[in-house]
């Protein structure tokens, strides 16, 4: 798969470089493993952002891997982030939840985009597939998964996250000015101490593991952000694990690289 294209949006203003990879095209994903299902298209709402794609693998799923792509919550960047690594994660044994949602520039932000969360999860339940529910995030994906992981009174709570390069402090984020300005736009104002409901750093200890799966040369979302949520939740007595890898930010969504596969060994350990 083509790793990225590094995008100039002189219409974002002091934004000079954005999170950008190049959408694999139909024949750079990774085909279906045999035996196991196409993913198919389920709704959870009205809006064309409000969709999912289910996929069974062959046999009785280990249990549901939810997949949330990222692109600092923008609406440029959709869910083809999250479809190559589908294959993968069948042939492992997984069904799973590629989660589409509504993103900042087509009706996104918050709330509308943790709304969609919740209510993909709730559509979720209504398939009845057993075992853990891992939710596996990348980048703002990452934040997303690990916000969902707060939320206990779902129908279908997760039971363990996979964050990979998420921006997990917001606060910090913003400060250094990752996505140029993505976190404000996602919140609609700056964050702030005290952003418990949305900011993952914030919301320590959560009752479900988390693996931060990082690579050590990222410069878009630094590994920082994934050092200081481990050492924040591990000091409020959860459980959190910094898995470091070899790579940039996309190399932890290539799934022909060494960093996936090591997000692979963390859902094996399930």
């Amino acid at each position: 798969m083509r790793r990225r294209t590094l995008l100039s949006l002189p219409a974002l203003g002091s934004l000079a470089w954005l999170w950008a990879a190049c959408a694999p095209s139909p024949e750079e994903v990774p085909p279906v493993p045999e035996g196991a299902s196409d993913p198919q298209r389920v709704t959870y709402g009205s809006d064309p952002s409000q969709f999912a794609e289910l996929g069974l693998p062959a046999g009785t799923p280990r249990g549901v891997a939810v997949v949330v792509h990222g692109g600092f919550w923008r609406a440029e960047y959709g869910i083809e982030y999250a479809q190559p690594l589908v294959p993968s994660l069948l042939a492992a044994g997984w069904a799973t939840w590629a989660v589409e949602y509504r993103r900042v520039g087509n009706g996104g932000g918050v709330p509308e985009t943790l709304d969609d969360l919740v209510a993909a999860m709730g559509r979720l339940a209504e398939e009845g597939i057993e075992g853990p529910v891992v939710a596996v995030g990348h980048s703002a994906g990452g934040h997303l998964a690990t916000w969902l992981a707060s939320r206990r009174d779902l129908p279908q709570p997760l039971t363990h996250v996979v964050s990979q390069a998420g921006v997990l402090d917001l606060v910090a984020a913003h400060d250094a000015g990752l996505g140029g300005g993505a976190v404000e736009a996602f919140l609609g104002r700056p964050p702030r101490d005290g952003d418990t409901e949305v900011d993952p750093v914030q919301q320590v200890p959560l009752e479900v593991p988390v693996w931060c799966v990082h690579g050590t040369g990222d410069d878009i979302v630094p590994l920082s952000q994934s050092e200081s949520y481990v050492a924040a939740a591990t000091a409020a007595g959860a459980t959190a694990e910094l898995v470091e890898v070899e790579g940039d930010h996309f190399a932890v969504v290539d799934p022909g690289s060494d960093a996936w596969a090591r997000t692979l060994e963390v859902l094996a350990s399930i």
